[in-house]
Formats: C-alpha cells, structure tokens, sequence
C-alpha cells in the first residue's frame, strides 16, 4: 500500500486478488463523467441505493461537476472515489449539515458496482474514510442507512464497529413493490 499525502487526503493505492491495481483518492473536476456513469450502472444492478434507475438517469454532467465541487468546497465532507483499470468503480461520502448542533454528525454513504464486490472495496474504502475522520476533531458520530434486507452491508458496517441504533418499519419501498425496514446504524469515534 502507498501514501501519497496532500493538503486534505492520502491517495490509496492496493491491488485486489485480480491483480488489479484499486486506487482510492477524491474525486477531480473531470471525473464528474466517470462517477456519473458509476451511480447509473450501480442504479442498474442493484435496488439497495435510494435513487432509482430513471431518476439517475435525469442526472447530467453539469449536476455531477457541481456534487464534486460541494465537496471540494467543504472542508468538513469527505468524497473519494474508487478507480480500477482507469474506470470509477465505487464510492464513499461523508456529509455534514453545516447545523451547530449537529457539528459532531455527520452521515456516509457508500457504493461498489456489483462486478467488483467480495475483493475487500467496501473496506478500504470505509478505511480510508476512517482516517479523514481522524483529523476532525470535532466528528464524534458517523452514521448511515441500510435496507435491512442487505445483510452483507450490515455485516461489513459491524466489522468496523457500528452499531444498530434504529429501524423505520417500511421506510423503503422497493421497485417490485415490497417494502423493507431502513435501519440507521452509527459508529462512535471517540469511544
């Protein structure tokens, strides 16, 4: 693994069991094209996103640029960008609301598209998000929601510690119509 350190990120880079090299680092302007492409195939194979597959298609380039840039812009959120074969593969974020009262929250969320899942991604990503939190002092609680039929996300989120905290029964319905629990799960950073 090698650290390239700038001003707000280390870039990661490790090689999967294929042998190819994954590179983790935020995300640039001209990526906005790639990271789109990203969330649409990621609409595509999998129902556990809240976005659908037509409304990630009413997306564009312009609104991507501009996603990166809220990013760019603010010191106190987190997006990095997973990249395989010089393609954009996966993601994580952290936001935070801005609110005072809310400063030691902040929410993530993470996706890999199916074709790269089970070669230790989603781990390195949530790593690397980790580390950034490291160096906000002021970030006490991270935490995110999760359908809770995804049990291999669920069991990924305990691995790094978080713990369930909630449920909202039928929170999400599902494009064939059933509707499954949201599970909201948080990880203390200073305990």
């Amino acid at each position: 693994m090698e650290f390239v350190i700038s001003t707000r990120y280390s870039i990661m880079k490790h090689f999967l069991p294929t042998g190819d090299e994954l590179i983790i680092r935020p995300p640039e302007h001209n990526d906005a094209a790639g990271l789109l492409a990203s969330f649409q195939r990621l609409t595509r194979e999998t129902d556990y996103l809240l976005f659908t597959r037509s409304e990630s298609m009413e997306l564009d380039i312009a609104s991507e640029e501009d996603y990166i840039q809220s990013y760019t812009d603010n010191p106190n959120q987190l997006l990095l960008v997973a990249i395989v074969r010089d393609q954009i593969i996966g993601s994580i974020n952290v936001n935070h609301t801005g609110l005072h009262k809310k400063a030691h929250t902040a929410e993530i969320g993470i996706a890999v598209e199916k074709q790269w899942n089970n070669m230790g991604i989603g781990r390195r990503l949530i790593t690397a998000m980790l580390r950034w939190t490291e160096s906000r002092a002021a970030l006490r609680l991270i935490y995110l929601h999760v359908f809770s039929t995804n049990e291999k996300a669920m069991q990924l989120y305990r691995n790094f510690g978080f713990m369930e905290c909630g449920r909202l029964p039928n929170g999400i319905m599902q494009k064939n119509g059933n509707y499954v629990d949201l599970v909201t799960m948080y990880l203390d950073l200073k305990r």
